[in-house]
């Protein structure tokens, strides 16, 4: 069901900063800053030979992404995002097998422009997952 691994996104306290460590230390290729209102959240990508780095950063009050920070004061790796090619079709099957799609159970449109869901992390080792339609 799952495809390949489209991003690992890492909540940061300090947008700027983290910018320019990806960019200035490690070299990336870093995007603009790009505010996700319905999802609480600035994104900023950075593409990779491979895959991406989404970072994430607050954006507003009551943003989904404080409350991660305010238990890890550092930052640190907030979700993974696999690429499915039916989203819903990819929820049915989840949800039959008794995994919990987070929210209302339908898609949102996501950063990259495309359908997105959550699944809950005590469904996946602790991992909160991302799925966004290829």
């Amino acid at each position: 069901m799952i495809g390949r691994l489209n991003h690992v996104a890492i909540a940061v306290p300090d947008l700027d900063a983290a910018i320019a460590q990806y960019r200035d230390t490690l070299g990336a290729d870093v995007a603009a800053p790009q505010d996700e209102p319905d999802h609480g959240v600035t994104v900023v990508f950075i593409t990779l030979p491979n895959t991406k780095i989404e970072l994430l950063h607050p954006l507003g009050e009551g943003s989904p992404i404080q409350g991660f920070l305010d238990k890890n004061p550092s930052g640190g790796i907030h979700h993974i995002c696999y690429e499915v090619d039916d989203i819903l079709a990819a929820r049915d099957k989840l949800q039959a097998s008794g995994a919990r799609v987070l929210g209302s159970g339908e898609p949102k449109i996501g950063a990259h422009g495309k359908p997105v869901l959550f699944l809950h992390p005590k469904d996946f080792t602790g991992t909160l997952v991302e799925l966004e339609q290829a």
